[in-house]
């Protein structure tokens, strides 16, 4: 099996640099040891981990000014981690988490080339429940919602994961399943509010989803 494809990127956010080593595109693969595929990720999905998708340039950029100030922070499946490290280079005290088993890797590396604090990483799933991870004030993530069935996967985990006051904010670039999982978290006391990132100048596309953001 051939080595895997690199590509080395900065992104900018201002006055601020965030370097990334990431997969040269979404085409790699490599599984030497089949821990993948006893996580059940496919060869397909493998590589969706290690390329910058435009969701979560809209969440980093969201987290730019975001009011962290003694804020515990959980970024859930961060794939590559740009809104984790955007965050650790704000000091905000930041955990990553991802199911994928290259994702601690890919981060621990990507801290050393923005010569940040090292980002607690967590490998873990979302129908886990004995994680250690702890409560948070303030929940992130960006284009979860694969699936029908992870509304109520992920629901779940943030409610197990979330201090009685929370915030939650969810990038979703409209796979169709954010209404239920409104719906689902309503259910665990968060009201909710959306709209469209208000500038995507920093896209090549126009971005078709929507910023979701839940308190309670």
């Amino acid at each position: 099996m051939s080595s895997l494809r690199v590509r080395y990127q900065t992104i900018e956010f201002g006055k601020v640099d965030i370097h990334l080593r990431t997969l040269r595109d979404n085409q790699e693969f490599q599984d030497k040891d089949g821990e993948a595929e006893k996580l059940g990720i496919s060869s397909a999905s493998w590589p969706l981990f290690g390329v910058v998708w435009d969701a979560g340039k809209v969440l980093a950029h969201h987290m730019c000014d975001y009011d962290i100030t003694g804020k515990r922070i959980l970024e859930v499946g961060c794939g590559i981690g740009l809104t984790s490290l955007l965050l650790n280079h704000r000091l905000a005290d930041i955990t990553a988490t991802d199911y994928h088993p290259e994702a601690g890797n890919f981060l621990k590396e990507n801290v050393d080339l923005n010569n940040g604090s090292d980002i607690p990483f967590e490998r873990t799933g979302w129908a886990d429940t004995d994680d250690g991870l702890g409560l948070f004030d303030l929940i992130i993530g960006s284009d979860l919602l694969y699936e029908r069935e992870h509304v109520a996967l992920l629901s779940e985990f943030i409610h197990q994961h979330a201090q009685p006051s929370c915030q939650v904010v969810i990038v979703d670039p409209g796979r169709g399943h954010h209404a239920p999982f409104s719906k689902k978290m309503a259910t665990f006391g968060f009201d909710h509010q959306q709209h469209q990132p208000p500038e995507t100048d920093y896209l090549s596309q126009p971005f078709r989803g929507q910023i979701i953001e839940y308190h309670r």
